[in-house]
């Protein structure tokens, strides 16, 4: 084997393994919203609780109670430990589902919003932060500080040079209003994330 495909192999594996702790940590968030839906609403049907019943058989977490307490508890102490959140990050995503869902019914709305949220928020962010999305993550607080700007100029101002930027700001102020998260908990679910997406750590 050449140098060059040694090289290309060897990224390709890197790829492989930033896309895999992508979705590793977007898959404890859906086990949180999963678990609050499940305490909030008595689901007890885990053909709505996909990603919880894999972290449940996985770590072989029991029952407390009522389903999902105890699998909430255990994402949220190892998102804390793993990726700098904070409770407050928990207790909003608790308060936005007990605003938004009232029945079973209105959970797959809710999970629907949220994923649409989510994209938007990233396809805004990387318009905004194109330049900073190349910088090493050597250069942490430049990102952070980046992030939390990018984040505040969504929110707040309408001068955005490119059309399908300024229509992704338009959806996250939206969605973000209906699922009544705040500022800093974008913050804190999109950082991992930028800095996962460059091979690095985020604590």
């Amino acid at each position: 084997m050449g140098l060059t495909e040694k090289l290309q192999k060897k990224k390709e594996a890197l790829e492989e393994e930033v896309r895999n702790r992508v979705e590793e940590f977007n898959s404890l968030i859906r086990v949180y919203l999963q678990a609050t839906m499940a305490v909030n609403l008595g689901i007890v049907d885990f053909r709505m609780l996909p990603d919880l019943k894999l972290l449940k058989q996985k770590f072989k977490i029991p029952t407390q109670g009522r389903l999902g307490v105890a699998e909430k508890a255990y994402v949220s102490k190892l998102m804390i430990n793993e990726y700098g959140m904070t409770e407050s990050f928990f207790n909003e995503i608790d308060a936005s589902a007990k605003r938004v869902c009232k029945r079973q019914q209105d959970f797959p709305n809710y999970f629907y919003l949220f994923q649409g949220f989510s994209q938007q928020l990233f396809m805004a962010l990387a318009s905004e932060m194109q330049w900073t999305l190349r910088l090493p993550s050597i250069f942490r607080s430049l990102i952070k500080k980046s992030t939390k700007d990018s984040i505040r100029k969504i929110l707040t101002e309408n001068n955005f040079k490119a059309a399908d930027a300024r229509r992704a700001a338009l959806d996250v102020r939206t969605l973000k209003e209906k699922l009544n998260l705040s500022e800093d908990w974008m913050y804190q679910y999109a950082y991992p994330v930028l800095m996962i997406s460059k091979g690095a750590k985020v604590k």
